[in-house]
């Protein structure tokens, strides 16, 4: 896949209504310092096009950007800062939830999480969430670069163990700073807008 344009189309907040988008949707969620503006940067190959932030839990709003007039890459507040107030949290957690039960175009979530440690109690709390939403979500093993490569397997089924994941779902070591596991992530990408397309004619 090349990214030929990136557009960052809508900013939804708490009370923002959500776009009625005609493109095909895919969603980035994970903890507030998991690395999610820097996969989403990786992707659109952009230095800093989605804003990373040295104080985590700054992304307050859904942000949808629109990747060749094709698809929107759709990047979720990041949950489970604790340095934000409860009624904050919460409020994210309706927007989270609100977005996942509502979009009509939402093909796949992109759950990431930090590849060296188990998944905590927010992160487990969200892959139940998208799931009871109807989607498996895809998991993004984030920032692969931080631990050996004989270490990777182990850390992958830590994860899987932790989160109980089903059967065959598509776990990815990723890193923002040597672009492991971008392929995997534009062929899956490819799949998606090739399903849309079969399911237009």
């Amino acid at each position: 896949m090349v990214i030929k344009s990136v557009n960052l189309e809508t900013v939804c907040g708490i009370t923002s209504a959500l776009p009625q988008n005609a493109l095909p949707e895919v969603a980035f969620a994970g903890k507030s310092n998991v690395g999610k503006s820097s996969l989403i940067n990786a992707l659109m190959n952009r230095k800093s096009y989605a804003r990373t932030s040295a104080q985590p839990g700054k992304t307050q709003t859904i942000n949808f950007y629109n990747i060749n007039e094709e698809l929107y890459f759709v990047d979720l507040p990041g949950y489970g800062y604790a340095n934000v107030a409860q009624s904050v949290k919460e409020q994210w957690g309706k927007m989270i939830e609100r977005y996942l039960h509502r979009s009509k175009q939402l093909k796949t979530v992109f759950l990431l999480i930090d590849i060296r440690h188990a998944p905590g109690e927010n992160d487990i709390r969200m892959y139940d969430w998208i799931k009871a939403n109807g989607f498996v979500p895809v998991i993004i093993a984030t920032k692969a670069d931080k631990i050996k490569r004989s270490q990777i397997d182990k850390c992958l089924k830590v994860i899987r163990e932790t989160l109980e994941v089903e059967k065959g779902t598509v776990m990815i070591p990723f890193s923002a700073e040597t672009k492991q596991g971008r392929e995997e992530v534009y062929e899956l990408l490819e799949k998606i807008l090739a399903k849309n397309e079969e399911s237009e004619e």
